[in-house]
């Protein structure tokens, strides 16, 4: 039908050209800018395109050169000084704590190589290896946009270049990432895909100490490569991407899952793969008719005992995470990594259940992490008892926070302006003057500092309806609670109840921000990484390590370690004082008829947080405690941990003496008062 006009009877009368004054269109000087600004474009594209073409012809001739001077794959070197060199962990004071990386390295022939387990491998990481260039155009964009530290959507030539030739490896820049382009493009044009292929799986790490496709045959099924079956060789392409997290999963585990969906992703890409060229994968047929492989039983060096294992496997994610490094280059880089983890401290930590809760059922979830408010350095934590059958208690395992997720809400109604008590001194009473408790309800709580003390759901919950749970979500997250963790529970006002499931570390990391005046400072242990070569890894958080994060207020803080501080001293069945002197401030929670007890506090130098729950979600039950609560258990193990990790430690008050939204004069209290 075409554009639609205006009617006849809503159609402007037209004004002759001659007859258009200033107030009929755009002023005279405009129109002139105008006429001025179209002439200049006219003159300048045609010199803008000739310069941009030459610009891009420079670039294509630069790029000629720099591919003509690489040099031929067959006279480089292979990767010497990184190979086989384990990575070292040191505690605080220096002192080893384990090394990673005692690998084993077989190399074998391309003819060792069956079909079953090149199949399984392309149809995991490659599908169209056989007809894709050796250079990825995504991986390449991203790797430009990313100033060349991105990793992912590299082809096993690009994968197999950096690996295995000398130079490639230790660099995470545009100079490495060009470099590992030109030799691919090279490579690609130069070796036959069964070499590159070749080459490709002797060099890579698949978990078990295992580096190279045969040593990973022998660790998973204790057979040569060449026996592998089409299950078995997709198994060996679905742990590559994630060998630490995939070489000892647990039977009905979360990681199993993970998994068994990479290996049907690898089944899936080889039956893929013949639909597209018959001579390679195989048919739906046959891949149906595949099983999950059962692997062989893996039980690593006793060099891993005790809390040890679980340092590795915290060191190995940080390493991941925050420095950007693979497994293979993690086993085999001979980096030397320095943690803030104090061996007595984590020693303590293993010690101080037993100490407090010597009856302590056989497969509690014992959570116990220490955090530095200061700088965010992990001190110490409990892990568990067998890293290889149990997830980390402490820095993995999650349950129910219950009332220690009040503080959070507390915050974030005091940066609102919401939940301030009248202004009163001292010798009012009261729970914070010298007066008695009243009786039932919430103790006469008419504000959330009171309600703090007195351990009250209801005020806090109608403060989440007051404020939204989202304002409260976001207090918690820019503390130090892990995001994911909102993920566990509704978004609804039942949230200050506790129903999220959060790690120990989640808890010693927002209190820790508490202790820090409302500054928080990024968790982590690792404090140094140092490559073969001398130089230090700079992690990606590094900027906010050193000025932190503003997650509320100093006097919202403040006000927040007041309340806490007197719930230590005032709410019933805690005992969470030190003989050390040293001021405390926490808060107890239990959950769901004691299916979690925690209790979560700080001193000005460690914040401290401990929680026990049971693997099947059931409610604890502890001889010896009638009543299960976190005041009566996990309190206990916070008082013998903290009062050996306060031993020797300056006794400091929290800041400034006197609160700040209403209710000064009251000082705060110590272990000694």
């Amino acid at each position: 039908m075409g554009r639609r006009g205006r009617t006849d009877s809503t159609r402007r009368p037209r004004t002759p050209r001659h007859r258009r004054t200033a107030t009929d269109g755009a002023p005279k000087n405009g129109g002139r800018r105008l006429h001025r600004t179209r002439r200049l474009i006219a003159r300048a594209w045609k010199p803008l395109a000739a310069t941009s073409v030459l610009g891009l012809g420079a670039l294509v001739a630069v790029f000629v050169v720099a591919y003509t001077q690489t040099p031929d794959p067959r006279d480089l070197q292979p990767q010497e000084r990184a190979l086989l060199v384990g990575s070292s962990i040191a505690y605080d004071d220096g002192g080893e704590a384990l090394t990673v990386g005692k690998l084993k390295r077989i190399p074998v022939s391309e003819d060792q190589i069956p079909e079953t387990v090149i199949n399984g491998v392309l149809g995991s990481e490659q599908r169209n290896f056989y007809t894709e260039p050796g250079v990825s155009p995504v991986g390449l964009a991203r790797a430009v946009l990313s100033g060349g530290s991105a990793g992912g959507g590299s082809t096993i030539t690009q994968q197999m270049a950096r690996n295995y030739y000398d130079g490639l490896s230790q660099e995470r820049s545009y100079t490495r990432k060009v470099k590992e382009i030109l030799i691919s493009i090279k490579v690609g044009r130069t070796l036959p895909p069964g070499e590159i292929l070749t080459q490709y799986l002797n060099t890579i790490y698949f978990g078990r100490e295992a580096y190279g496709v045969q040593a990973a045959a022998q660790a998973y099924f204790g057979k040569d490569v060449e026996d592998l079956d089409a299950a078995e060789g997709a198994f060996i392409g679905a742990i590559i991407q994630q060998p630490a997290n995939f070489e000892n999963v647990t039977p009905g585990s979360e990681m199993e899952e993970v998994l068994k969906d990479r290996w049907a992703y690898a089944v899936d890409g080889m039956v893929a793969m013949h639909e597209d060229d018959p001579e390679h994968g195989i048919s739906q047929a046959e891949a149906d008719a595949l099983e999950f492989p059962e692997t062989v039983d893996y039980t690593p060096g006793t060099s891993l005992s005790g809390f040890k294992g679980y340092i590795k496997l915290a060191v190995e994610r940080e390493l991941r995470e925050r420095y950007g490094l693979s497994d293979a280059q993690i086993a085999a880089g001979g980096y030397e990594v320095e943690t803030s983890l104090n061996e007595r401290l984590m020693k303590t930590a293993e010690k101080a259940f037993d100490t407090a809760l010597p009856d302590l059922p056989e497969g509690t979830n014992k959570g116990l992490a220490a955090v530095d408010p200061a700088t965010g350095e992990i001190r110490a934590f409990h892990g568990g008892a067998d890293f290889v059958n149990e997830l980390d208690h402490s820095l993995v395992q999650r349950t129910q926070a219950g009332a220690t997720f009040q503080p959070y809400v507390l915050a974030a109604a005091l940066e609102q302006g919401i939940g301030r008590p009248e202004t009163r001194s001292a010798d009012i009473p009261g729970p914070f003057g010298g007066g008695g408790r009243d009786a039932g309800g919430t103790g006469g709580a008419t504000d959330l500092l009171q309600a703090t003390v007195e351990s009250a759901d209801v005020p806090f919950v109608e403060t989440v309806v007051k404020i939204g749970p989202e304002s409260v979500t976001e207090t918690a997250r820019k503390a130090g609670v892990d995001e994911e963790q909102f993920e566990t529970a509704a978004m609804e006002p039942s949230i200050a109840s506790g129903t999220f499931q959060l790690t120990a570390l989640d808890q010693a990391s927002g209190f820790a921000t508490f202790a820090n005046g409302g500054l928080h400072k990024p968790r982590h242990m690792i404090t140094k990484v140092t490559d073969v070569n001398g130089r230090v890894l700079e992690p990606v958080d590094a900027a906010r390590l050193e000025r932190g994060t503003r997650a509320f207020s100093a006097a919202t803080a403040l006000d927040a370690t007041f309340a806490m501080n007197e719930a230590v001293h005032r709410a019933p069945g805690i005992d969470a004082v030190l003989p050390t002197g040293q001021p405390v401030a926490g808060v107890t929670g239990t959950y769901g008829n004691a299916r979690s007890a925690w209790f979560a506090g700080y001193t000005p130098q460690l914040a401290t947080a401990v929680s026990l729950s049971r693997p099947d979600g059931e409610p604890l039950k502890i001889p010896g405690v009638e009543e299960v609560t976190g005041g009566s258990t996990s309190a206990k193990v916070w008082t013998a941990f903290m009062a050996e990790a306060m031993q020797g430690q300056e006794v400091r008050g929290f800041g400034d003496e006197t609160a700040t939204h209403g209710w000064n004069q009251v000082s705060r209290r110590t272990g000694g008062s």
